[in-house]
Protein backbone atom coordinates (compact mmCIF):
# COMPACT_ATOMS: atom_id res chain seq x y z
CA UNK A 1 0.00 0.00 0.00
CA UNK A 2 1.05 3.44 -1.20
CA UNK A 3 1.97 5.89 1.53
CA UNK A 4 0.69 9.60 1.23
CA UNK A 5 3.58 11.00 -0.29
CA UNK A 6 3.82 8.40 -2.75
CA UNK A 7 0.54 8.83 -3.45
CA UNK A 8 1.08 12.35 -4.43
CA UNK A 9 4.47 11.72 -6.24
CA UNK A 10 4.60 12.00 -10.22
CA UNK A 11 6.54 9.74 -12.37
CA UNK A 12 8.90 11.59 -13.79
CA UNK A 13 9.69 10.56 -17.17
CA UNK A 14 12.11 7.65 -18.45
CA UNK A 15 15.63 8.85 -18.80
CA UNK A 16 17.27 9.06 -22.41
CA UNK A 17 19.93 6.32 -22.35
CA UNK A 18 23.62 7.73 -22.73
CA UNK A 19 23.23 6.21 -26.94
CA UNK A 20 20.04 7.97 -27.51
CA UNK A 21 21.54 11.20 -26.52
CA UNK A 22 24.54 10.61 -27.98
CA UNK A 23 22.93 10.31 -31.51
CA UNK A 24 20.45 13.20 -30.96
CA UNK A 25 23.48 15.53 -30.31
CA UNK A 26 25.44 14.14 -33.43
CA UNK A 27 21.86 14.76 -35.37
CA UNK A 28 21.75 18.33 -34.34
CA UNK A 29 25.25 19.66 -34.22
CA UNK A 30 27.25 17.31 -36.80
CA UNK A 31 25.28 15.48 -39.60
CA UNK A 32 22.55 19.19 -39.75
CA UNK A 33 25.15 21.33 -40.03
CA UNK A 34 27.33 19.16 -42.82
CA UNK A 35 24.30 18.35 -44.31
CA UNK A 36 23.28 22.55 -44.72
CA UNK A 37 27.49 23.07 -45.59
CA UNK A 38 26.43 21.03 -49.17
CA UNK A 39 27.66 23.84 -52.12
CA UNK A 40 25.74 21.98 -55.07
CA UNK A 41 26.00 22.82 -58.71
CA UNK A 42 24.19 20.54 -61.46
CA UNK A 43 25.82 21.05 -65.29
CA UNK A 44 23.52 20.05 -68.00
CA UNK A 45 25.57 19.47 -71.01
CA UNK A 46 23.99 18.80 -74.77
CA UNK A 47 23.14 14.90 -74.80
CA UNK A 48 19.48 13.68 -75.03
CA UNK A 49 18.22 13.15 -71.28
CA UNK A 50 16.47 16.55 -69.86
CA UNK A 51 14.38 14.92 -68.31
CA UNK A 52 17.00 13.36 -65.83
CA UNK A 53 17.64 17.53 -65.19
CA UNK A 54 14.36 18.55 -64.96
CA UNK A 55 13.63 16.02 -61.83
CA UNK A 56 17.17 16.38 -60.64
CA UNK A 57 16.36 20.40 -59.92
CA UNK A 58 12.86 19.69 -59.09
CA UNK A 59 13.68 17.08 -56.01
CA UNK A 60 16.76 18.64 -54.83
CA UNK A 61 14.78 22.18 -54.23
CA UNK A 62 12.58 19.62 -52.22
CA UNK A 63 15.51 18.72 -49.68
CA UNK A 64 16.33 22.91 -49.18
CA UNK A 65 17.31 21.73 -45.42
CA UNK A 66 20.27 19.87 -47.39
CA UNK A 67 22.11 22.34 -48.86
CA UNK A 68 23.32 25.62 -48.54
CA UNK A 69 24.07 26.57 -52.53
CA UNK A 70 22.14 25.36 -55.14
CA UNK A 71 23.71 26.17 -58.81
CA UNK A 72 23.09 25.20 -62.85
CA UNK A 73 24.68 25.57 -65.75
CA UNK A 74 23.51 24.80 -69.27
CA UNK A 75 24.93 24.90 -72.36
CA UNK A 76 23.16 26.32 -75.51
CA UNK A 77 22.74 22.73 -77.01
CA UNK A 78 21.11 21.46 -73.68
CA UNK A 79 18.55 24.21 -73.86
CA UNK A 80 17.67 23.48 -77.23
CA UNK A 81 17.10 19.33 -76.03
CA UNK A 82 15.44 20.40 -73.03
CA UNK A 83 13.16 22.50 -75.28
CA UNK A 84 12.91 19.51 -77.85
CA UNK A 85 12.46 16.89 -75.74
CA UNK A 86 10.09 18.31 -72.61
CA UNK A 87 8.13 20.94 -75.30
CA UNK A 88 8.84 23.99 -72.91
CA UNK A 89 11.34 26.16 -71.31
CA UNK A 90 10.52 25.85 -67.99
CA UNK A 91 14.42 25.71 -66.73
CA UNK A 92 14.25 29.50 -66.76
CA UNK A 93 11.80 29.33 -63.85
CA UNK A 94 13.39 27.20 -60.85
CA UNK A 95 14.58 28.93 -57.45
CA UNK A 96 18.22 28.73 -58.04
CA UNK A 97 21.01 30.50 -59.21
CA UNK A 98 21.83 30.66 -62.73
CA UNK A 99 25.29 30.88 -64.94
CA UNK A 100 26.43 31.02 -68.53
CA UNK A 101 28.73 28.00 -69.20
CA UNK A 102 31.17 30.87 -70.37
CA UNK A 103 31.00 32.89 -67.00
CA UNK A 104 34.36 32.03 -65.05
CA UNK A 105 32.98 34.37 -62.66
CA UNK A 106 30.75 31.87 -61.50
CA UNK A 107 31.62 30.74 -57.87
CA UNK A 108 32.06 27.05 -58.49
CA UNK A 109 35.18 27.53 -60.81
CA UNK A 110 37.55 28.16 -58.01
CA UNK A 111 37.99 25.74 -55.26
CA UNK A 112 37.99 28.57 -52.92
CA UNK A 113 34.20 28.67 -52.93
CA UNK A 114 34.11 24.96 -51.61
CA UNK A 115 31.34 23.68 -53.92
CA UNK A 116 31.52 19.94 -52.52
CA UNK A 117 29.33 18.26 -55.40
CA UNK A 118 28.82 18.28 -59.06
CA UNK A 119 26.49 16.37 -60.59
CA UNK A 120 26.85 16.57 -64.56
CA UNK A 121 22.94 15.39 -66.42
CA UNK A 122 23.13 14.34 -68.84
CA UNK A 123 26.69 14.13 -69.52
CA UNK A 124 27.59 14.22 -72.83
CA UNK A 125 30.53 12.05 -74.27
CA UNK A 126 32.45 15.56 -75.79
CA UNK A 127 32.26 17.32 -71.74
CA UNK A 128 33.19 13.65 -70.70
CA UNK A 129 36.62 13.72 -73.26
CA UNK A 130 37.06 17.21 -72.07
CA UNK A 131 36.97 16.22 -68.45
CA UNK A 132 39.30 13.04 -68.95
CA UNK A 133 41.79 15.00 -70.71
CA UNK A 134 41.94 18.03 -68.82
CA UNK A 135 40.41 20.54 -70.89
CA UNK A 136 38.95 23.45 -68.63
CA UNK A 137 37.77 25.38 -72.29
CA UNK A 138 34.27 26.29 -70.32
CA UNK A 139 32.55 26.83 -66.76
CA UNK A 140 31.57 23.46 -66.75
CA UNK A 141 34.62 21.70 -67.47
CA UNK A 142 36.92 24.43 -65.36
CA UNK A 143 34.05 23.33 -62.48
CA UNK A 144 34.49 19.25 -63.02
CA UNK A 145 38.50 19.94 -62.98
CA UNK A 146 38.11 21.93 -59.40
CA UNK A 147 35.78 19.05 -58.43
CA UNK A 148 38.41 16.66 -58.83
CA UNK A 149 41.61 18.60 -57.58
CA UNK A 150 39.78 19.62 -54.44
CA UNK A 151 38.65 15.79 -54.16
CA UNK A 152 35.25 15.96 -53.76
CA UNK A 153 32.14 14.32 -55.62
CA UNK A 154 32.12 14.78 -59.15
CA UNK A 155 29.01 12.66 -60.70
CA UNK A 156 28.42 12.35 -64.23
CA UNK A 157 25.35 11.20 -65.54
CA UNK A 158 26.29 9.85 -69.22
CA UNK A 159 23.94 9.04 -71.56
CA UNK A 160 25.10 7.40 -74.57
CA UNK A 161 24.57 3.96 -76.51
CA UNK A 162 26.39 2.00 -77.37
CA UNK A 163 30.43 3.23 -76.03
CA UNK A 164 32.90 3.03 -77.97
CA UNK A 165 36.73 2.15 -76.70
CA UNK A 166 37.15 5.86 -76.18
CA UNK A 167 34.27 6.51 -74.28
CA UNK A 168 35.09 3.57 -72.31
CA UNK A 169 38.40 4.82 -71.77
CA UNK A 170 37.81 8.20 -71.25
CA UNK A 171 35.12 6.74 -68.20
CA UNK A 172 38.27 4.81 -67.09
CA UNK A 173 40.56 7.98 -66.88
CA UNK A 174 37.89 9.70 -64.71
CA UNK A 175 37.02 7.29 -62.41
CA UNK A 176 40.59 6.85 -61.72
CA UNK A 177 40.75 10.99 -61.16
CA UNK A 178 38.19 10.40 -58.49
CA UNK A 179 35.16 10.79 -60.36
CA UNK A 180 31.67 8.47 -60.25
CA UNK A 181 30.48 7.37 -63.36
CA UNK A 182 26.74 6.91 -63.47
CA UNK A 183 25.26 5.72 -66.70
CA UNK A 184 21.55 7.02 -67.17
CA UNK A 185 20.19 3.59 -66.86
CA UNK A 186 17.30 3.08 -64.97
CA UNK A 187 15.85 0.43 -63.25
CA UNK A 188 12.62 -1.38 -62.89
CA UNK A 189 12.11 -3.79 -60.13
CA UNK A 190 10.67 -0.55 -58.43
CA UNK A 191 7.62 -0.86 -61.44
CA UNK A 192 7.38 2.29 -62.49
CA UNK A 193 4.15 3.39 -64.34
CA UNK A 194 5.71 6.44 -66.01
CA UNK A 195 8.31 7.77 -68.11
CA UNK A 196 9.14 10.40 -64.82
CA UNK A 197 8.83 7.41 -62.66
CA UNK A 198 11.28 5.58 -64.91
CA UNK A 199 13.65 8.38 -65.19
CA UNK A 200 13.50 8.93 -60.96
CA UNK A 201 15.21 5.72 -60.24
CA UNK A 202 18.25 7.00 -62.17
CA UNK A 203 17.93 10.64 -59.84
CA UNK A 204 17.42 8.94 -56.66
CA UNK A 205 20.21 7.10 -57.77
CA UNK A 206 22.14 10.21 -58.42
CA UNK A 207 20.76 11.58 -55.25
CA UNK A 208 22.27 8.47 -52.91
CA UNK A 209 25.72 8.77 -54.70
CA UNK A 210 25.66 12.47 -53.62
CA UNK A 211 24.89 11.39 -49.53
CA UNK A 212 21.53 13.35 -49.82
CA UNK A 213 18.91 11.63 -47.24
CA UNK A 214 15.99 10.57 -49.23
CA UNK A 215 13.25 8.49 -49.65
CA UNK A 216 12.97 6.08 -52.97
CA UNK A 217 12.03 2.23 -53.05
CA UNK A 218 14.91 0.37 -52.11
CA UNK A 219 15.46 -3.42 -52.86
CA UNK A 220 13.97 -5.76 -49.90
CA UNK A 221 12.85 -3.11 -47.54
Amino acid sequence: MKNKGQQGRKSSPPKKSYHLLLSELLVTFVFKPLCMANKIVVAITGASGAIYAKLLIEKLLQLKNQWQELSVVMSNNAKEIWKTELGYEDFKNYDVRYFGKNDFNAPFASGSAQYNIMIIVPCSMGTLARIANGISDDVVTRAADVVLKERRKLILVVRETPYNLVHIKNMEAVTLAGAVVCPATPSFYSKPSTVEAVALTVVDRVLDLAGLDIKTFRWSE
